[in-house]
């Protein structure tokens, strides 16, 4: 089990890119006892979740397209998209020399632990992700 507070703060340090590179902030940050912690951050065109069910030791990275500024319907396929999808998409865009630049931006991370090492592979496989989102969803 995970305490709030160290997933949290690891989920900020680990994706503290989405503010500096891709003009998100942070909407919300939820804490549900210890079953269940999120973090949401928002531009003008997406939200992206970061979720963690700490009894089934489950995460899940979300990007929502905003429709109308609103949030999409979670089973919407076509403006909510899960990391592992995008990944799936992305490994036919992307080159050595993109995954190369990504594994330098987050070299100084140093995580402690299963869930913060899960976390930085994410914010590792989102931060791609995002740099070629347009491509990604257009495929």
């Amino acid at each position: 089990m995970v305490e709030a507070q160290v997933f949290l703060r690891a989920a900020k340090t680990y994706f503290a890119f989405l503010v500096s590179e891709f003009a998100f902030a942070e909407l919300s940050e939820t804490v549900r006892s210890v079953v269940f912690y999120e973090l949401q951050y928002r531009n003008a065109a997406q939200v992206v979740s970061i979720s963690f069910e700490n009894l089934e030791d489950y995460l899940q990275i979300t990007v929502f397209q905003l429709v109308n500024q609103q949030l999409p319907d979670y089973n919407d396929s076509h403006h909510t998209y899960h990391l592992h999808t995008l990944n799936h998409a992305l490994s036919k865009l992307v080159g050595p020399d993109d995954w190369q630049e990504n594994q330098r931006f987050f070299e100084e991370f140093k995580p402690e632990g299963t869930v913060e090492r899960r976390l930085l592979k994410a914010a590792k496989e989102l931060r791609v992700c995002l740099t070629h989102f347009d491509r990604l969803t257009a495929a």
